[in-house]
C-alpha cells in the first residue's frame, strides 16, 4: 500500500483559517492570540467568560451551544443563554455551600448535561474543576480525590453508593457531595442538585480570575503505580481557542463533535472549551461506541468537524466502508484524530471511505492543548503528527556530554521536545515539585515521546522512550512494527513490545487482535511474520507473534504496551487504573 502525501482541493485551502502555515509561524505571537478574547477587568482572564458569556454580550446568545443525544435518542439544546443562565445557577450554589475561588470541585458523570454546566460554573466561581472518568472504580477514584485534596464531588446516587461512601469519611478535605439524581432518596450526608439549582438565582457576579489562577486539574497514570496530577490555569484557554481555529479548523457556523469523555484531558479542552470559544454548536452523545449510531449522528445532526481516536478509527474500519454508503456524510468537511499515533493504512483508508483524511495531531496532558498538527490547507503525509502550531517551537535532541542539544539532521530519532512557553503548558504535578522539574531541562520540555523530523518539518513519532526496542544494535520503535501488521488484512490491532533475548539484547515480540470472523492459525502466524519481515526486514520485524482476542487499553483507547510487557516478564504491573475490562 502507498503513503503518498495526500493533497488539498482548493476549496479546503480557501476556506482554512490557517491557510499560509509558514508566514503565520513567522507573523504569530502569543499576545496576538490573546487579543482575539475579551478577558475580565484589571487583566484577568475566565475560561467560562470566554467560552460562554462574552458570546451572549455579542449578541450570539440565540445560538445552540450543545445539542446532547440521550442514550435513548432523546434530544436536549443549549443556547449560550441559557449556558449562561445554568453555569450562573451552578456558580452560585457553590457560593450558597461556601465554595469558592481555589477550591477543588470534583465531577463524577457521564456524558450528561450536568457535567458540561457543573465544569463551566465551577470554572466561572473561580473553583478548580477536575473531571473524573466515570468508569473508574473506588480506588483509582480515591486516589485522585486524595492527591488533589478534592473539596467537592458532582456525581449520581448511583455512583456514591457503589463507589464512594464505603471510604468517603476517610478523606477530610472533601466537604460535600452534591447529587444530580436520586432527590427524593438522598443518602445522608448529601444534597440534591436540582433543589439547589432551582433555588439559585440566573445572574451572578463572575470571579475575577487572574490568568495564572487555577483552573483545570487532570490526572495522567504513571509507569511507577501513582496518578499525576497535571496543573492548568486560566491562561490555557488562549491556546484552547487558537489551536481548535488552526488545527481542528474551527468556525463559528461549525456543528463539531469530539467523541472524547470529559474525563479525559481531551474531552475538556476540546469536547468543551475550544469549541464553545470559538461559537460553534457542540455535539455530545450520552451513549458508548456504536459504528451504526455514530454514522446517524453524523448524518442527522450534520456534523462538519469530527474529532476521534484512532482505536474508534480502527473499530470503523473493521465493521468496513459499506456501511458508511447507507449515510449523507456531505456535511462533513474536517476530521481529525489523537489519543495515539495514527497508522497510515487508517489516514488511507479514511481518504479513501470519506473523500478526507483524518488529520493526526500531536499532544499530552501535560501540554493541555495541541502542540503539533497536520492542517487543513497542508498536505498530509500518512503517518505523521504533521508540523508544530504557530507559537510552538519544537526540536528532537538528545544527551550530549550531560547537556541536551538538538538533533538538525533529518529522520534522526531523538526525544521530542518543546520550548516552554506555551498558555495551556501545565503549571505543576500537585504535590510532586522534583517530578515535574525532571520534565525541564536546557531550555526544553521533555515529552518523553521518541520522534524524528523529516527534510519538509513534519514529525513523526516513533514511540515512549520507555517503549523503544534495541535489538542487535538497532533502535525499534513499535509504531513502525505495528503500521506494517496493520496492513495485513486479518488484522484489526497490534501490540509490540521488546521481550529479552540473550543474543540480540531484545527482539521483537507483537500481540495481534484479528478482524471478525477471522480464525486464528498457525498458518496465519506464519503469514504474519513473513508479512512484517517483507515490509520491514529481518532487523526490525517481529520474531514472534501471538493472537490475542483482545489487547489491553486505557479507557480512553491507548493501547498498553507497558501492561503487555510486565505481564510478559513477571514484571509489577503499576498503576492500571484506567484500564479497561478486558479478555485476555
Amino acid at each position: 500500500m502507498s503513503w503518498d502525501s495526500i493533497l488539498k482541493r482548493p476549496e479546503e485551502i480557501a476556506r482554512a483559517n490557517l491557510r499560509d502555515y509558514d508566514r503565520e509561524v513567522t507573523d504569530f505571537s502569543w499576545d496576538q492570540a490573546r487579543s482575539l478574547l475579551d478577558g475580565l477587568p484589571d487583566g484577568g482572564l475566565n475560561i467560562t467568560y470566554e467560552a460562554v458569556d462574552r458570546h451572549v454580550s455579542h449578541g450570539r446568545g440565540d445560538k445552540i451551544a450543545l445539542r446532547w443525544i440521550s442514550q435513548e435518542n432523546r434530544i436536549r439544546a443549549l443556547t449560550y443563554s441559557d449556558l449562561q443562565k445554568l453555569t450562573n445557577k451552578f456558580a452560585n450554589v457553590l457560593r450558597s455551600l461556601n465554595f469558592g475561588k481555589g477550591d477543588r470541585v470534583y465531577c463524577l458523570l457521564g456524558r450528561v448535561p450536568d457535567l458540561y454546566i457543573a465544569a463551566l460554573g465551577s470554572l466561572k466561581a473561580g473553583a478548580a474543576f477536575c473531571p473524573l472518568f466515570s468508569a473508574f472504580g473506588p480506588e483509582p477514584i480515591k486516589a485522585r480525590m486524595s492527591i488533589g485534596e478534592a473539596n467537592l464531588l458532582i456525581t449520581t446516587e448511583r455512583f456514591y453508593r457503589r463507589k464512594l461512601a464505603s471510604w468517603r469519611n476517610e478523606l477530610g478535605s472533601l466537604r460535600h457531595v452534591v447529587l444530580v439524581d436520586g432527590e427524593d432518596t438522598l443518602p445522608d450526608g448529601t444534597f440534591g442538585l436540582a433543589a439547589l439549582m432551582d433555588g439559585a438565582s440566573e445572574t451572578f457576579n463572575i470571579e475575577r480570575t487572574a490568568p495564572e489562577d487555577i483552573a483545570l486539574l487532570h490526572f495522567t497514570s504513571g509507569t511507577t503505580g501513582r496518578p499525576k496530577g497535571a496543573v492548568h490555569v486560566h491562561a490555557a484557554v488562549i491556546a484552547h481557542h487558537i489551536t481548535g481555529q488552526f488545527a481542528l479548523d474551527l468556525h463559528p457556523d461549525d456543528i463539531f463533535w469530539c467523541t472524547a469523555d470529559p474525563g479525559w484531558v481531551t474531552g475538556t479542552s476540546y469536547g468543551i472549551i475550544s469549541p464553545l470559544t470559538n461559537g460553534t454548536t457542540m455535539i455530545v452523545d450520552q451513549a458508548e461506541f456504536d459504528a451504526e449510531r455514530w454514522y446517524r449522528i453524523l448524518q442527522d445532526h450534520k456534523v462538519t468537524v469530527w474529532y476521534t481516536a484512532p482505536t474508534a478509527i480502527r473499530m470503523l474500519m473493521k465493521v468496513g466502508s459499506d456501511i458508511v454508503r447507507q449515510f449523507d456524510l456531505s456535511h462533513l468537511r474536517y476530521m481529525a484524530s489523537v489519543g495515539e499515533p495514527l497508522n497510515p493504512e487508517a489516514v488511507v483508508w479514511s481518504a479513501k471511505t470519506f473523500g478526507k483524511p483524518f488529520h493526526d495531531n500531536w499532544w499530552q496532558t501535560e501540554t493541555g492543548g495541541i502542540m503539533i498538527s497536520n492542517y487543513q490547507a497542508m498536505e498530509v503525509r500518512p503517518g505523521s503528527m504533521g508540523k508544530p502550531l504557530p507559537g510552538v517551537e519544537a526540536g528532537i535532541v538528545e544527551r550530549h556530554d550531560g547537556q541536551l542539544r538538538e538533533i538538525t539532521a533529518p529522520s534522526t530519532v531523538g526525544e521530542l521536545a518543546l520550548r516552554p512557553g506555551w498558555p495551556s503548558m501545565m503549571r505543576a504535578y500537585l504535590h510532586e515539585e522534583e517530578r515535574y522539574r525532571k520534565c525541564f531541562a536546557d531550555g526544553w520540555y521533555l515529552s518523553g515521546d521518541l520522534a524524528m523530523r523529516d527534510a519538509d518539518g513534519y514529525y513523526w513519532f516513533v514511540g515512549r522512550a520507555d517503549d523503544m526496542i534495541k535489538s542487535s544494535g538497532h533502535l525499534i520503535g513499535p509504531f513502525e512494527v505495528e503500521s506494517a501488521l496493520m496492513e495485513h488484512p486479518a488484522v484489526a490491532e497490534v501490540a509490540v513490545i521488546g521481550i529479552p533475548d540473550p543474543v540480540a539484547g531484545e527482539i521483537v515480540k507483537a500481540f495481534v487482535a484479528l478482524k471478525a470472523g477471522i480464525a486464528s492459525s498457525e498458518e496465519l502466524r506464519m503469514e504474519l511474520l513473513g508479512h512484517a519481515r517483507k515490509r520491514l526486514g529481518p532487523a526490525v520485524a517481529p520474531k514472534e507473534v501471538v493472537f490475542r482476542q483482545n489487547l489491553p487499553k486505557t479507557r480512553s483507547g491507548k493501547i498498553m504496551r507497558r501492561l503487555l510487557k510486565a505481564r510478559e516478564l513477571g514484571l509489577p504491573e503499576g498503576d492500571i487504573s484506567t484500564l479497561e475490562s478486558e479478555e485476555r
